[in-house]
């Protein structure tokens, strides 16, 4: 059974930045392709980044495009999502998943894809 736990949300000031960070346990970190999803009150969850096994390829969503970088470091068991350029619509609770099923290079874009889901950390970005 694999376990994802998030930090590092918080409220932040518009054009601000923050770094979120998911710790993965239980599992082989290496066979685990990972996304970083967000729901905002009344809306779906939605796909904000994502990253295979091996880290070579990435996913954005328009909207993280040019602002957000996920990252993963394989000695830490560990995938980050660093934000810049902060805006209040970014504002939602940010979930990481895992995704036991991918091959090497591939990632998971759609929600049922995601085996694991973490408990979400609020992100606020105050205008």
């Amino acid at each position: 059974q694999v376990q994802l736990v998030e930090s590092g949300g918080g409220l932040v000031q518009a054009g601000g930045s923050l770094r979120l960070s998911c710790a993965a346990s239980g599992g082989t970190f290496s066979s685990l392709a990972m996304g970083w999803f967000r729901q905002a009150p009344v809306k779906d969850r939605e796909l904000v980044a994502a990253i295979s096994r091996r880290g070579g390829n990435t996913y954005y969503a328009d909207s993280a495009k040019g602002r957000f970088t996920i990252s993963r470091d394989s000695a830490k068991n560990t995938v980050y999502l660093q934000m810049n350029s902060l805006k209040p619509e970014d504002t939602a609770v940010y979930y990481c998943a895992a995704d036991l099923r991918r091959t090497a290079q591939t990632i998971a874009v759609m929600l049922h894809e995601y085996d694991y889901w973490g408990q979400g950390t609020q992100v606020t970005v105050s205008s």
